[in-house]
């Protein structure tokens, strides 16, 4: 069963475009290397300059696990910790 993850990332103010940049980067090699991933979207709030929407879906649990294991999701994810406001609310969804 497909897995869905939708995380709400709060920016700190005046961060966002190094932010982008990141997450541009992770998104690249998320598709590049992960044939498990069916999709990696970054979306921009409309009501706030700040808040960031990152839509996922993974074919199974195996592949969010070895998303979550790869070397660049822990040092890209590290790098965009000094640019967020806080820790990222997330909520896991399964497909139907």
């Amino acid at each position: 069963m497909a897995i869905g993850i939708i995380a709400t990332l709060e920016i700190k103010a005046g961060e966002q475009a190094a932010f982008e940049a990141i997450f541009s980067e992770l998104s690249a090699l998320v598709r590049a290397n992960e044939p498990g991933n069916h999709f990696y979207a970054l979306h921009k709030s409309r009501a706030s300059d700040t808040t960031y929407v990152v839509l996922e879906q993974y074919a199974d649990d195996a592949a969010l696990q070895a998303h979550n294991q790869t070397e660049y999701f822990k040092r890209l994810g590290a790098a965009m910790g000094p640019h967020m406001a806080g820790r990222p609310k997330i909520e896991m969804l399964d497909a139907v």
